[in-house]
């Protein structure tokens, strides 16, 4: 099982979160959707996004009955030579899910692979932790949707928006 994640912030200390779950990465519409609003959400430190979405994440989890093999989030795994959201989500899970990390825009000093898909002329950038690079731009570049995000993963981001409902 595959598990999507995306969070959104309505206002200063309140958040929005989504969760998509699918078998495959091919896969045109996922099997369940979760989402969650979470009052009290932590104040936005540069560098530290991890302090807001850990949490908002690990809240969804718990919903989920059986834990995902792997995960996608939006942003990095790896900062760097620090870890980013993913990264620390992948510690937190005791490194036994695999995590890829989606960002549509470049981190200075970061190790992604970037990943074009339709005919737009900016990539995406991949970052992993439990799997290898390669394989992970892979999957998310076989992910279905004509555009430059896949549609599981817009899906997910409009869920966390509230701009459709399960």
């Amino acid at each position: 099982m595959i598990a999507a994640f995306d969070v959104h912030y309505l206002g200063d200390d309140c958040a929005s979160a989504a969760a998509l779950l699918f078998s495959d990465y091919r896969d045109p519409e996922p099997l369940t959707a979760y989402t969650q609003s979470l009052p009290g959400a932590a104040p936005y430190l540069p560098g530290q996004f991890y302090r807001r979405e850990l949490p908002c994440i690990l809240t969804l989890l718990q919903q989920i009955k059986d834990p995902p093999d792997e995960i996608v989030v939006d942003g990095y795994v790896m900062l760097g030579n620090r870890p980013g959201l993913g990264r620390i989500l992948f510690d937190h899970l005791e490194g036994k899910v695999a995590v890829i990390g989606v960002a549509k825009s470049r981190f200075e000093g970061s190790s992604a692979s970037e990943v074009y898909r339709g005919r737009s002329k900016n990539p995406l950038y991949i970052t992993s932790a439990g799997i290898d690079i390669l394989s992970a731009s892979e999957r998310i570049r076989m992910m279905r949707g004509p555009y430059r995000i896949p549609t599981l993963l817009k899906r997910v981001d409009l869920l966390a928006r509230g701009i459709i409902k399960n």
